[in-house]
């Protein structure tokens, strides 16, 4: 979609000149929004694909997604940029198998209960939820029933709030995995009123959190009463890397740039000026070979402004010097992912849903999800075979393959789906596997994780000419970073149009 502003302004867009140092979605999603308006964009990607964290992979023929599977469907945003790039028709809701939960001691694997919130329960004595937390467990959450509301609604962390209220067994065998899973965090680090919205409030009004779940939940179901069934997660047939292709097609068609393969080494700024410094990733990756008469010096690109788009360590580096008071974001987890095709019939009833989650400790991948039992059209594409991604590592606790070579990292991915499946996986049933290591990102739902954030933007705010995009200033997930990369996008262009 082109934006077309008055002829006065197109003019005055056309001589800016904005370059955009990433090419993952926030960088893509940015420099599109600027050249909807007309002005110029060059975008500068290290890497020889663009996608960042949504990247592709090929195994034996089959294409599939290696990091980001799904997008969340709240707030509408993603759809929306999905529908503007003409992709609405891809769109894909998961199958209904839902998860399993695994890891609860002296109990076999069960599917992870329906409803709640964060894996908090409305009623313990339930049977799929008693049948997990035990019936020791289920008169312990009962107390919340009849605990007095001395000092409810005011407790900040997920994780002492569940345990408080509900006891331990529910806090380790149904919170944990699914914060876990969902957010690579331990609920006492998980801000209550960011991950779950008006849950403390309807704790303060209801009087229990039990009550509290019930009640939300009540008011989520009367809200999707007449509206077709939908899912909290949607994907893209062909995967999520059909929305880089997308983006890089139509930023192409409103004459933006895309240069793959190189690296930014600094930014240089002279009154309202910038300088991007360009090196060729050949070149950065051999900083202390002898120079010789082939290698070719830094190139210089010039711009009236420049968003950084990249993962926090470089942008933090590229931003020294030019941002102060920037302040710590928070360590991110390295999160690996390991993707199996297995010829392997014996998966083909789903056992276990479309993925399992794991009690923390139980096991030494924290997820997995069977890819092709939760999306039609990878199905289709893998044909008489199976997907499997397993999901190693999470805050403060490093990918148990992170020293592993590529093919050690694919026999403890298969040992792990093994267990967590319970259908045995043998290395004769491997016809592939693909590595993908992550930086996520500290989710925005981790406490004080916003007002750092707040603190960070405030500091880049007060350079001009400059914007920060990303997940590591706007939260995990895509359903943060477009909306994000949108709004900073249209705030620098209003800086160089109007300001």
């Amino acid at each position: 979609m082109t934006e077309h502003p008055e002829p006065e302004l197109a003019e005055r867009a056309a001589e800016r000149h904005v370059v955009v140092v990433g090419g993952g979605i926030a960088g893509l999603v940015a420099a599109r929004e600027c050249a909807k308006v007309g002005m110029r964009v060059t975008v500068l990607e290290g890497a020889d694909e663009l996608g960042g964290a949504v990247r592709r992979a090929e195994i034996d023929g089959v294409r599939l997604d290696a990091g980001a599977e799904s997008y969340a469907t709240r707030g509408g945003h993603v759809r929306k940029l999905v529908a503007e790039l003409g992709l609405a028709d891809r769109v894909q809701t998961p199958a209904r198998g839902g998860a399993w939960l695994a890891g609860v001691p002296g109990q076999e694997p069960s599917p992870l209960p329906k409803g709640g919130i964060l894996g908090i329960p409305a009623n313990p004595f339930i049977d799929d939820v008693r049948q997990i937390i035990g019936w020791r467990g289920a008169w312990r959450a009962y107390v919340d029933r009849l605990r007095p509301p001395l000092t409810i609604g005011h407790e900040r962390s997920l994780g002492r709030l569940v345990r408080s209220r509900m006891g331990q067994r529910v806090l380790d065998r149904l919170v944990a995995p699914v914060v876990t899973g969902v957010y690579s965090a331990h609920p006492d680090d998980v801000d209550v009123d960011v991950a779950a919205p008006g849950l403390n409030a309807a704790l303060t009004r209801v009087g229990s959190l039990s009550g509290a779940v019930d009640a939300l939940t009540g008011q989520q179901q009367s809200a999707r009463k007449g509206k077709a069934p939908g899912s909290a997660v949607e994907g893209l047939v062909g995967g999520m890397s059909t929305l880089v292709d997308a983006l890089h097609a139509d930023l192409a068609k409103l004459g933006g740039v895309v240069r793959t393969g190189v690296e930014v080494e600094s930014l240089v700024r002279a009154g309202d000026d910038w300088t991007v410094v360009v090196v060729s990733r050949a070149d950065a990756e051999e900083p202390d070979a002898e120079p010789s008469d082939s290698e070719s010096e830094p190139e210089q690109v010039s711009a009236d402004a420049v968003i950084v788009a990249t993962a926090e360590g470089v942008a933090r580096t590229l931003l020294d010097g030019h941002v102060s008071g920037l302040g710590d974001v928070g360590a991110s987890p390295e999160i690996e992912i390991v993707t199996l095709l297995l010829d392997a019939p014996a998966l083909d009833v789903a056992p276990r849903g479309t993925g399992v989650l794991t009690v923390p400790n139980s096991f030494t991948a924290k997820a997995l999800t069977h890819a092709t039992a939760k999306w039609a059209w990878l199905r289709e594409a893998a044909g008489a075979r199976h997907v499997v991604r397993v999901s190693f590592g999470s805050q403060g606790e490093p990918a148990a393959t992170a020293s592993l070579d590529d093919d050690a990292a694919a026999q403890l991915a298969l040992t792990q789906a093994s267990a967590m499946l319970g259908v045995p996986l043998s290395a004769a049933q491997l016809v592939g596997a693909h590595r993908a290591r992550f930086t996520q990102s500290q989710p925005a739902s981790l406490i004080g994780a916003t007002e750092r954030r707040d603190a960070a933007r405030a500091a880049v705010y007060a350079v001009p000419g400059l914007a920060v995009v990303g997940a590591w200033l706007a939260g995990t997930g895509l359903a943060q970073v477009v909306p994000d990369a949108t709004a900073e996008a249209d705030r620098l262009r209003r800086h160089l149009l109007w300001e």
